[in-house]
């Protein structure tokens, strides 16, 4: 069981209740180590005076606030100590809030909050429960680690969240960082009408499950194949942007796929079933064969470059690497007639 990383009281006004606070996200992103090009040597940083070259140990650092060039207001750490609020022990809800009006730009990190003991669950039930139906999130202020947090704190089915949020003075404005924003509503009438039916067609419910970081997994990939000495998979290429002159016919071509898409996923199963029923003559199984590992071309030109490349490395398809998109599909289909011929 994961270890808490603050403790501490939630009070809304005289109640509180003690608390632990827990991590809710884990990063699962690839690392890699810093190599020396041309030998496995490590790579790594340390603290270096400046002007003399020579390593600095962590107890001989202070920090310094640069006021004009080469001239620092230097503060010890036991200064900042001081002036610092130090180690709350306090999540302090000053003010409930409506949970919509609170802009996605603020959020930041995101903890789960238990109770230190079931001697405290009544009374922090009592808080999610009352959030909850109120439809509101607490905001509080704590301090972990040295530093200041301005927070939400949110009821789930089953137990409270507190979502770190940044200061006003963090979140920038669009009008000053961006070099363009819209002045009025954009596209036309019948543009926007088929953007909204696109909309309505990918519309699916909220599932995290459905979605994987696929970039995660091409660089294992990479790994992999780079450590068995296996070719490397070619990246996709970047789409290009959309002219304005195709934007209807290019809309009108989404949404047909994207309704195409719906229907074969909705009569999926209903052929799964028939199929189990009655097997197809053998040389309907040998083109299905043919078609599932070279394929139609309106099949291939569905797929990823990436993946026509994969399906070109089972297949054993030579030059694969140099190929564009369009050889691939050309080369895929070509496998796949040849291997239906030879079935039949």
């Amino acid at each position: 069981m994961a270890r808490a990383i603050w403790t501490g009281v939630i009070t809304f006004g005289l109640v509180s209740v003690p608390v632990g606070l827990y991590t809710a996200v884990g990063d699962h992103t690839v690392h890699f180590h810093q190599l020396q090009r041309g030998s496995a040597d490590r790579v790594r940083n340390r603290r270096v005076n400046e002007r003399t070259g020579e390593e600095v140990a962590a107890e001989d650092t202070l920090k310094g606030f640069e006021v004009a060039e080469g001239e620092y207001v230097v503060v010890e750490r036991d200064e900042l100590n001081e002036i610092a609020p130090g180690r709350s022990q306090t999540i302090d809800i000053s003010d409930f809030v409506d949970l919509g009006d609170v802009e996605p730009v603020y959020f930041d990190r995101t903890y789960y909050i238990a109770p230190r003991g079931k001697e405290y669950t009544k009374v922090y039930e009592l808080l999610r429960a009352a959030l909850a139906e109120a439809g509101k999130a607490g905001i509080a202020t704590f301090v972990m680690r040295g530093k200041q947090y301005l927070t939400a704190l949110r009821a789930e089915d089953k137990l409270l969240v507190l979502q770190t949020l940044h200061w006003a003075d963090e979140v920038r404005d669009p009008g000053q960082e961006l070099p363009e924003l819209l002045s009025g509503r954009a596209g036309k009438g019948k543009e926007r009408d088929m953007a909204i039916q696109l909309i309505d067609a990918l519309g699916a419910p909220w599932d995290p499950a459905r979605y994987r970081d696929t970039y995660q997994e091409k660089v294992r990939e990479l790994v992999r194949a780079k450590a068995e000495g296996e070719e490397i998979a070619v990246a996709e290429e970047a789409p290009q942007a959309t002219n304005v002159v195709d934007l209807m016919a290019l809309l009108q071509g989404s949404l047909d796929q994207a309704q195409g898409s719906r229907e074969e996923e909705s009569t999926a199963p209903q052929q799964k079933r028939t199929a189990t029923k009655k097997a197809p003559p053998k040389a309907a199984r040998a083109s299905a064969s043919g078609r599932g590992r070279g394929g139609g071309k309106s099949e291939l030109r569905q797929l990823t470059k990436t993946d026509l490349y994969q399906r070109a490395t089972e297949q054993g398809i030579a030059g694969r690497s140099k190929m564009s998109r369009d050889e691939l599909v050309e080369a895929l289909a070509r496998a796949g007639h040849r291997r239906v011929k030879s079935a039949a």
